[in-house]
């Protein structure tokens, strides 16, 4: 059994540092938002260079939030499936 609890705290403290380093190198490089969408994703996206303390704490909470939904989902499968 995986405890569920303590696996989503983790998570969202995962998400929160390495959505700080991710937010972080977009205010010092702002180029690799566009440089990533191009070479990673081989699209090419204008998203413009909105860079502010909402847009910070927003995608703070966004990716929070979709990360727990998403470890919260494994545990459930993980703990529902027998092996």
């Amino acid at each position: 059994m995986i405890n569920t609890q303590h696996l989503l705290k983790v998570t969202a403290a995962w998400a929160s540092i390495v959505y700080v380093i991710c937010f972080g190198g977009v205010v010092i490089y702002p180029q690799v938002r566009q440089l990533f969408m191009r070479y990673a994703l081989h699209v090419e996206v204008d998203m413009g260079s909105v860079i502010t303390p909402l847009t910070f704490v927003t995608g703070l909470i966004l990716w929070n939030i979709v990360a727990i939904l998403a470890v919260w989902l494994f545990a459930v499968l993980f703990n529902k499936i027998r092996q």
